[in-house]
């Protein structure tokens, strides 16, 4: 069945003005308007945390607003672009009218989305660590494969991130990494990505050719802030300072520069070692560790509300994606039923489709 553009774009601007309305383009503008008094001010930078949030936020709200303009205004120049060929009736015209509706209307769904981020925690920053699970050296190859699509992905969204901690495998791939995405809503983004991640494929490391499965396991937690309170005694804390080491132990630094911090009361253990100071690693890596307590509490919290709620919802732990390299090419999700056969693109980041529909899935609940 044809597609009616005339109804199409009526259902466009629809949606947009509800998304306008979402978002609240009056209070962006008049958020714009204060951040960028604070960010003129000559002292910004003698906080730079402080002034790391306020230029982060007003590049932020400035983009959004910028957004929003160029849609409405796009989406009034495809109403036109389709009068004036209907008007000359040229065939060429008309399509290319209808290849720019299209590219409108997706623009539009992909900010629909970022509506339906409204967790208390989705508009932060998040931090993800990549771990390999079963599947010996393949599980290992597999974690640095997923590394790679997210830090990609990141890279084609202009997404800054920042890679605190690898610990690279013996023979080949990464036991685990841990990176922070400097983005808001990054943690409502990606936090669908969290759970295990299941890889089919013929083993470069199998002398014999045989198909192997490896899993490797995604977390995603949100960046704490100032106003999280998450306070941690000096007595609670076992701090270590080695050689940072990069793949195949090789040293990277010739100095103890790398943290590792052991939270005593939990077992919890974080590590930096990012070629930075001593002083700049140990910063980060309480950073990462401030978040992995909140998360824990936010759980712990969750588990109490389940229990009076008697729900008895798989957590987010089991597996979630399957991505298949023989005897066939696809990636599927096994919660949102979308699928793709090109694994290639997939694995160079292009993952926004999956992203989407698990937001959309998350909400729905189903």
């Amino acid at each position: 069945m044809a597609i009616d553009p005339t109804e199409h774009l009526r259902e466009l601007d629809a949606t947009l003005t509800s998304i306008e309305k979402v978002l609240d383009v009056p209070t962006l503008r008049l958020e714009v308007e204060r951040l960028e008094v604070e960010a003129s001010a000559p002292d910004l930078w003698d906080d730079q945390v402080k002034a790391q949030l306020v230029t982060s936020r007003l590049s932020f709200a400035q983009g959004e607003i910028n957004k929003l303009t160029s849609l409405r205004r796009r989406l009034d120049d495809v109403g036109v672009m389709f009068e004036l060929a209907d008007e000359m009736g040229d065939d060429e015209a008309r399509a290319d009218a209808d290849r720019e509706r299209e590219s409108v209307s997706k623009a539009i769904g992909e900010l629909e989305v970022r509506t339906l981020l409204s967790g208390e925690y989705d508009a932060r920053e998040a931090l993800i660590t990549v771990r390999a699970e079963a599947g010996g050296v393949d599980a290992a190859d597999w974690a640095e494969m997923l590394l790679r699509m997210y830090t990609r992905y990141c890279e084609r969204h202009s997404w800054p991130y920042e890679v605190y901690d690898t610990s690279y495998a013996e023979e080949a791939g990464i036991k685990s990494a841990t990176f922070a995405v400097k983005a808001p809503y990054a943690y409502g983004t990606m936090s669908v990505e969290q759970g295990t991640h299941r890889l089919v494929r013929i083993s470069p490391f199998d002398n014999q050719g045989r198909r192997q499965t490896s899993f490797a396991g995604i977390e995603v937690i949100p960046v704490v802030e100032q106003t999280d309170h998450i306070e941690i005694p000096e007595d609670e804390l076992r701090v270590d300072v080695y050689r940072s080491s990069g793949p195949g132990g090789q040293g990277v630094n010739t100095t103890d520069s790398a943290v590792r911090l052991t939270h005593l009361p939990t077992g919890i253990v974080v590590s930096c070692q990012n070629e930075r100071s001593q002083i700049q690693n140990r910063a980060s890596a309480m950073a990462v560790l401030q978040a992995k307590l909140l998360e824990r509490k936010r759980q712990e919290e969750q588990a109490k509300m389940d229990a009076l709620k008697g729900e008895t919802a798989g957590s987010w732990g089991n597996q979630m994606r399957s991505y298949v390299l023989h005897p066939y090419q696809m990636v599927k999700d096994l919660r949102t039923e979308v699928e793709t056969g090109n694994t290639a693109a997939v694995l160079d980041g292009e993952i926004d489709d999956f992203i989407e529909a698990g937001i959309r899935w998350r909400r729905t609940g189903s």
